[in-house]
């Protein structure tokens, strides 16, 4: 049976305006972060960053036309949590891209629900050598652990010039593990000597079984590739059993909860990090000013990451001209040389950026700029 002209014309119409107001829904974007829980300075801080990229972005009339809605949701710093965010983002939300985690365990945990889903993921700051391994859909913005714990050996051997250290690491975090394996294979392949290796597990309050050993092993330095929680008393106790030495770490270390638990304790301390809000960099400087009238507070490289990892992708969701899966996947592996807060970004064939590092110094109750190093 043939259709009146009429009817053909009103479907035709009515197409035509589920296409346009398609065109013009938000671009969804989920966020899953430590908002709550043992983390939650982690997930506030990066949340801060990639919120003021999502707000500056829809301030400029968005990408492709469309402005971008944030659906961010909270692992409670719960192990399982973020799987089942990844899960509620893919199946309910329709979400065009993922952003998260800032740990590399509960983004290790989300990886391959996107992967499977093949919806990109791209992480601020999991630093892990295995969290883009899960997939060609799983990127991140921060340098990696291998590099990292490179950093931390070259800069005590060669800049602290120390020559025994102590290695107190975590055995129930696997980034932990590998950060003092790196480390000691470098350091001692620069001529030093790993005294001691000592281990605690996470959420432990009491390390001074661990320090009292390391202090007997006269080392003149210890190496705590671990949380801020955990580093914060190592410091304290150590200084309380008289333990000297410089200690130094990674950068999750960086929060203000490190200062306040510590205090005092951890005065002279070192750590490498994704970015130092010293730096003279113009660009730097405009994000700081535009931060601190965001939130009322100085960026760090936590909330630089995050809203690096939002610019990457608002950046590939132009190239590609759609927010479909597999051709957005293909313009964020092809990003180069695009200059983001805490460098310029350039992803491998394993969909890492190739940055540098910078180690930072607790001074005065601040963190302040040591020295860059590049890879």
């Amino acid at each position: 049976m043939r259709c009146p002209l009429r009817t053909v014309l009103s479907i035709s119409a009515a197409a035509l305006l589920a296409a346009v107001v398609r065109a013009e829904d938000p671009i969804k974007i989920g966020e899953f972060a430590s908002m709550t829980g043992k983390e939650a300075t982690y997930g506030q801080t990066v949340h801060k960053g990639t919120l003021l990229a999502i707000e500056e972005l829809n301030a400029a009339g968005g990408v492709l036309g469309r402005k971008f809605e944030l659906v961010t949701e909270d692992n409670q710093s719960k192990p399982g949590e973020s799987a089942t965010i990844a899960k509620k983002f893919v199946s309910r939300d329709k979400v065009a891209a993922i952003l998260g985690d800032l740990t590399s365990s509960r983004t290790l945990e989300a990886a391959p629900v996107a992967q499977n889903a093949k919806i990109p993921l791209i992480s601020p700051g999991a630093t892990a050598p295995e969290v883009t391994a899960r997939g060609s859909f799983i990127f991140r913005v921060c340098f990696v652990d291998s590099f990292q714990g490179a950093v931390m050996a070259k800069f005590s051997r060669q800049t602290l010039k120390l020559n025994r250290v102590a290695l107190l690491s975590s055995v129930a975090s696997a980034q932990s593990v590998a950060l003092a394996k790196i480390f000691r294979d470098r350091f001692t392949a620069l001529g030093g000597a790993i005294a001691l290796e000592q281990k605690y597990s996470e959420g432990d309050k009491d390390f001074r079984a661990q320090l009292t050993a390391i202090k007997a092993a006269n080392v003149d330095g210890i190496y705590v590739p671990g949380f801020y929680t955990e580093a914060a008393l190592i410091c304290k106790q150590a200084r309380d059993l008289g333990l000297a030495v410089p200690l130094f770490g990674i950068d999750a270390w960086e929060s203000p909860e490190l200062l306040s638990i510590a205090g005092q304790a951890v005065e002279g301390c070192y750590f490498s990090t994704h970015y130092s809000a010293e730096s003279d960099d113009p660009r730097i400087a405009a994000f700081n000013v535009r931060f601190r009238q965001r939130w009322n507070e100085g960026s760090n490289a936590i909330s630089a990451l995050g809203y690096d990892s939002a610019m990457v992708l608002a950046d590939a969701i132009k190239r590609a001209g759609t927010t479909e899966a597999a051709r957005l996947r293909d313009a964020i592996a092809a990003t180069k040389n695009y200059r983001g807060i805490t460098g310029t970004i350039t992803f491998d064939a394993q969909r890492n950026p190739t940055k540098s590092a910078v180690v930072l110094q607790v001074k005065d109750g601040k963190f302040v700029f040591v020295e860059t190093i590049d890879p």
